[in-house]
């Protein structure tokens, strides 16, 4: 795990909580980016990668503008906040002062089934 990592800067915000990037959100984002410029442009790319990036750098200001994913909500796990890019949903957590990015899955497909697919290979 890196703290908000990838050559991310501070960009001068008022930071109230730091964001750390656990290494499977990195993996996401760098297969997203990756699929972007295999199929589409790398200028999509890389707008796709740094719009993210900026929700994410977001959250060191206004953690709380994410909601508890509903396919979690129904099976009582509250502790879970996302905030959405386009199709990407940014799955996160806070900690007291800390807020780890757990993972960015393409929204387009199915929650659970992306989170099983992870368990499965951890």
């Amino acid at each position: 795990m890196r703290q908000f990592g990838i050559g991310w800067g501070n960009r001068n915000m008022a930071k109230q909580f730091e964001v750390f990037v656990v290494k499977d959100a990195e993996n996401d984002l760098f297969d997203i980016y990756s699929y972007i410029a295999r199929h589409d442009t790398v200028e999509n790319a890389d707008y796709v990668f740094n719009a993210i990036q900026d929700s994410i750098l977001g959250l060191s200001a206004f953690p709380s503008r994410g909601h508890v994913p509903p396919e979690l909500e129904r099976i009582g796990i509250f502790e879970y906040l996302e905030v959405r890019f386009k199709p990407y949903r940014i799955i996160y957590q806070v900690r007291d002062d800390e807020i780890y990015v757990h993972c960015i899955l393409d929204g387009r497909r199915s929650l659970q089934e992306l989170l099983q697919e992870r368990l499965i290979r951890a």
